[in-house]
């Protein structure tokens, strides 16, 4: 699966004055990918979902920091941390279908 990582941002300022305070992120996991995709390819399937993962605002801001190909069984640490302290996953990451574009 192609994991794509988040800083999402809050801005305790103004629009004229912006002050951002990092507070954490998601890990967007995209199931279903091809696993024969070229560089190249993987590349453009970022571009292509950066929209489902990136926004700005005056107030909060969330953009790409990174991404990788992980094994289907990849857990954030986020989830892996649900599982030692609570046994379960209970608020998992984002996933998105991957949708080959025609």
């Amino acid at each position: 699966m192609l994991v794509l990582r988040t800083q999402y941002q809050e801005n305790y300022g103004t629009a004229e004055d912006p002050y951002w305070k990092n507070k954490g992120g998601q890990e967007f996991k995209v199931k279903n990918l091809p696993t024969n995709l070229t560089e190249q390819e993987m590349l453009e399937v970022v571009d292509n979902l950066l929209p489902q993962v990136q926004y700005y605002n005056d107030y909060q801001v969330q953009y790409l920091l990174d991404w990788s190909v992980e094994d289907d069984s990849y857990l954030s640490w986020f989830e892996k941390s649900q599982l030692e302290y609570d046994g379960e996953i209970t608020c998992k990451e984002p996933e998105i279908e991957y949708v080959e574009n025609v």
